[in-house]
């Protein structure tokens, strides 16, 4: 099978071309849908609204014509500032979202651009219906608040459901109905605040037959099959709002590793509460924690599961209640020391017989178990007169503590540790060891000869490197300064980065890294002094950044061209040096003076030794930077045209014919395009057949050529390559995929239209029109701008059918035109053909539609009926039908017989009358197979031609407008 439809494939196309620039147009777009919609309104004046279930699939298609074939862009912008972060880019014509939530409704754009004129948008609202399940709430009046809701006490019962739309909600008492004025001592009212989100029911002075069953019924009418929800609240005698307490100690004080067990359970409340243990701020609770009711455990405790944890009971009675407990994880953390000499002596310098201060700093959990102690050489050290150790305040974190050494003695030089604890010795202890001695100096900070000003090339690693002295040594601080004197952050993102060696290593150096970096000491594990400063100027050296890094030319043989490489940026930008290549060849070389910041090079003629990679590099001393041209004669790619009028035929029964169009993209960059070569396959199969379609004549820009593909089995789809040949050799190929679409009514027995289909059967408007006609239904049309004109119902009295109307108002001018098209229907060809043989029969066609033309400025409404001819570039249209004027406020039909020779289509005409009362309206179209049956008795005007006696039956399948697309 695969070889005969080859064979005939090969030996069936025929190639025309079409000449001019108007097949090149900007885009047009448009929106439908499919998927589970619950309802779609058309607004006059705005914009579109979606309507679809929660948890139901949300598909929305961007429908796009214009030449080049348009880009199409889906972006989203939410419908409120919280949800900004949801918004999203998809370039596909199909925007599918399963399961929906309600936070991706919005509104939805579809921008579709080629090139030509200004991009295509349109947007459509999409609108997520939800009900969640009420919950009822009961609060006594302000100031009245017991223990138990005694009598004489007013209840407020407040039901509460988040929904969309505005929920409605009734309340049950028992099997009673309550509602505003059926019981003196209840009153039901919504606080304006709220209108819509909740409803409060409220009992007044408390009565024996208050105590009951309530029921809240939250509703939102049935729409979208969202059904009703129930809340229930018994109220008694017994009824009371939560509390709580906690079996522990406040605070917790454990041990790291340790198990920790956290003990909440309700002390009140009716009905019983449920307990909820959280955190503050909204932390999550320990990914080891056990959470069992109203108790908390965490094995293994560590420092970071220390802080605030809250139990919460709540039972929708009054307020909740809470309980706090604060964990307390003992550990000490960050040990330090510093020294300060005498502070009454301008002196940085130990000096004996003068002051001298150790002290020791430790953070600790809890503070008030910190406890210190001082050895010297190894030995227990306790306060006396001369050597005096005191201590921050217990409860202040952290905690400090102090050896003043008054009137220094060379018998006190040694080692001091000072030992950091806490009482119960759960955790290690922290030892810090000072030495003060004769060599125990201030530091001092320098910069190494010759490394005060470093020059780095970009990528390299650097190290910075200050000198200190100094015993105890300190750590050393970097920063980085601006010239300004601001703040810039360190090459790691922190604002400072500590050194224990006095170096900085900067790995991967970038040029933003040039500029002042400082080193100073740090007051801690060092002399408690004036800092040490010192700073460091470096200088990163990049190679030159130029435009284009890559670019492709596409030349024919024998013209003139040139390329250009700009300089973009370079350190150092002084003895810039450029070089031009052809391959390994060497064209020209030159340097940059300082009023350029570009090079070019010429090329006088092309020849074919003149294709290939040409590059320019341009060079300092930190290397190069190269700007690359592809020069090349090869062929761009052609355009598909996907707007083909009536793309796909079928003349047989297993068969399908397509018209493949296209355009040449820039025919004229290069040398002329001698030939296609033509591909395609089965998409179920990986064989390709290929053939060669000749180009007698030069292609001009924006010419439409055209090939038939003829043969194609059904249901197959194809995926065709077309790729143009020069002289120089093959082009860019392009690809699309063919696909096969069953016709919508494949015998025309009966076709029929209620709009009631966002895609309106394949109906299209005109383009050449001044308007276009509108999908609507009477249930959402506003009619406060243009009252006593348009109907109130569809055709069968329908608020929530749809039809399609021609909207008079402003801007629209008398005698505007809008123009609807029918899908195409297509005469079989021998019909066609040997319809001049037969005489004997022919056939007619019933055309019937529901019109609604009221208003005092009704225009006028036309039927015309559209053929082509046998070559497919010529269209007639004949008048059949003509109504003009007011007909009243109802819908009436008219009935035509119709006689088509060839394919054809309907056309409904609105004409716009002399005002804006006048609204007209159609629905409910119907071709049917023979002549029509008792045609309603009007003044209708018929300008049906007779019928012609020499037509065979017809054998009429119906051609999808839309072709090319996935259905």
């Amino acid at each position: 099978m695969g070889l005969v439809f080859g064979l005939l494939w090969l030996f069936t196309g025929f190639l025309q071309g079409a000449h001019g620039q108007g097949v090149y147009a900007p885009p047009t777009v448009r929106i439908v849908h499919s998927g589970h919609t619950c309802n779609v309104e058309e607004e006059r004046y705005s914009e579109r609204v979606y309507t679809i279930r929660e948890g139901e699939t949300l598909e929305l298609q961007c429908l796009v014509t214009g030449h080049p074939r348009p880009q199409i862009r889906w972006t989203k912008t939410a419908g409120g500032a919280s949800d900004r972060q949801t918004d999203s880019t998809l370039l596909n014509e199909t925007l599918k979202i399963t399961n929906i939530s309600r936070h991706q409704g919005g509104r939805y754009y579809c921008k579709a651009e080629n090139g030509l004129g200004s991009p295509a948008i349109r947007s459509i609202r999409v609108d997520v219906y939800y009900l969640d399940d009420p919950v009822i709430s009961v609060h006594q009046s302000v100031g009245e608040s017991k223990e138990q809701f005694y009598f004489e006490r007013t209840v407020f019962l407040r039901c509460v459901a988040s929904s969309n739309p505005p929920v409605l909600y009734s309340w049950r008492r028992g099997r009673e109905a309550l509602t505003q004025g059926s019981d003196a001592g209840v009153e039901i009212y919504e606080p304006f605040f709220t209108q819509g989100e909740t409803k409060i029911l409220k009992l007044k002075n408390l009565r024996p037959q208050d105590y009951a069953g309530y029921t809240c019924i939250s509703s939102v009418r049935n729409v979208c099959g969202i059904g009703d929800k129930n809340a229930h609240f018994s109220l008694n005698n017994r009824t009371a709002p939560p509390s709580v307490k906690l079996l522990l100690d406040d605070p917790l004080v454990v041990n790291p590793g340790e198990t920790i067990t956290l003990v909440c359970v309700p002390s009140g409340g009716d009905p019983p509460p449920s307990l909820l243990w959280v955190r503050p701020g909204g932390e999550e609770l320990p990914k080891r924690s056990v959470v069992n009711g109203g108790t908390l455990t965490v094995p293994a405790v560590t420092v970071d599961d220390g802080g605030a944890y809250s139990c919460v009971a709540s039972n929708n009675v009054g307020n909740p209640a809470k309980k706090s407990t604060t964990i307390l994880v003992r550990g000490l953390r960050k040990g330090r020391f510093w020294i300060t000499p005498d502070p009454y002596h301008n002196d940085d310098n130990i000096q004996i017989g003068r002051e001298v201060k150790i002290s020791c700093q430790v953070e600790a959990t809890p503070p008030e178990e910190l406890q210190f102690g001082w050895l010297k050489n190894g030995r227990p050290l306790r306060s006396s007169e001369r050597m005096v150790i005191t201590r921050t305040d217990t409860e202040l974190t952290p905690g400090t503590s102090n050896l003043d050494i008054l009137e220094l003695k060379f018998t006190d030089f040694g080692t001091y540790t000072c030992v950091a604890s806490l009482r119960n010795r759960g955790t290690p202890e922290i030892s810090i060891d000072v030495n003060i001695s004769s060599t125990t100096v201030p530091p001092e900070l320098s910069v190494p000869v010759g490394r005060s000003h470093l020059v780095a090339q970009e990528g390299s690693t650097v190290d910075l490197q200050c000198l200190v002295s100094g015993k105890p040594k300190p750590i050393i601080l970097w920063s980085r300064v601006e010239e300004g004197g601001g703040a810039v952050l360190m090459p790691d993102g922190s604002e400072q980065t500590e050194s224990y060696d006095g170096v900085l290593r900067v790995h991967n150096v970038t040029r933003d890294m040039s500029g002042t970096f400082c080193c100073q000491t740090s007051q801690y594990n060092g002399f408690n002094v004036k800092p040490r400063e010192a700073v460091i100027t470096l200088v990163v050296q990049f190679p030159p950044t130029v435009e284009p890094v890559f670019t492709e030319v596409r030349q024919a043989l024998g013209r003139a061209f040139s390329l250009t490489c700009r300089l973009l940026r370079a350190h150092p930008a002084r003895l810039l040096r450029y070089e031009w290549k052809l391959g390994s060849r060497l064209l020209t070389v030159g340097q940059f003076s300082d009023q350029r910041d570009d090079t070019s090079y010429l090329v006088k003629a092309l020849n074919r030794e003149g294709y290939g990679e040409y590059t320019c590099d341009i060079t300092n001393e930190a290397g190069a930077g190269r700007c690359t041209f592809l020069v090349t004669g090869k062929a761009f790619a052609p355009e598909f045209y996907y707007d083909t009028y009536s793309a796909l035929w079928q003349n047989r029964p297993r068969v399908y014919g397509f018209k493949l169009q296209w355009t040449q993209m820039e025919p004229n960059a290069v040398d002329p395009i001698l030939a296609y070569r033509l591909g395609i396959r089965q998409m179920s199969q990986s064989r390709w057949w290929e053939q060669e379609i000749p180009m007698e004549a030069t292609i001009q820009k924006g010419e439409l050529l055209t090939y038939n593909l003829t043969e194609l089995i059904k249901p197959e789809s194809y995926l065709v390559r077309l790729t143009p040949i020069t002289r120089y050799g093959e082009g860019d190929a392009t690809e699309r995929i063919i696909t096969y679409s069953a016709p919508v009514n494949p015998h025309l027995r009966e076709f029929q239209c209620g709009f009631e289909d966002e895609v309106l059967c394949l109906f299209s408007q005109d383009k050449t029109d001044e308007f276009d006609w509108t999908r609507h239904s009477a249930a959402t049309r506003d009619t406060k701008y243009t009252p006593n004109t348009g109907p109130s119902a569809d055709h069968n009295g329908s608020k929530q059918g749809f039809y399609m109307y021609i909207e008079t108002s402003r801007p629209r001018l008398e005698g505007d035109k809008a123009r609807l098209l029918s899908p195409s229907f297509n005469m079989n060809s021998k019909t066609s053909s040997s319809s001049s043989s037969s005489s004997s029969s022919s056939v007619t066609y019933c055309f019937a539609f529901y019109y609604h033309m009221y208003g005092k400025h009704v225009g006028a409404l036309n039927v015309v009926l559209r053929q082509k001819g046998q070559t497919g570039q010529t269209v007639t249209d004949s008048s059949v039908w003509s109504l003009i004027g007011n007909q009243g406020d109802r819908w009436r039909q008219a009935k035509i017989n119709i006689h088509p020779t060839a394919a054809f289509q309907m056309v409904m005409e609105g004409v716009r009358g002399g005002g804006i009362e006048g609204d007209i309206a159609i629905d409910d179209v119907t071709i049917k197979e023979g002549e029509c049956k008792d045609p309603p008795p009007n003044n209708l005007r018929s300008l049906s031609p007779p019928s012609s006696p020499h037509i065979w039956p017809l054998c009429v399948s119906l051609s999808l407008a839309l072709i090319g697309r996935q259905r």
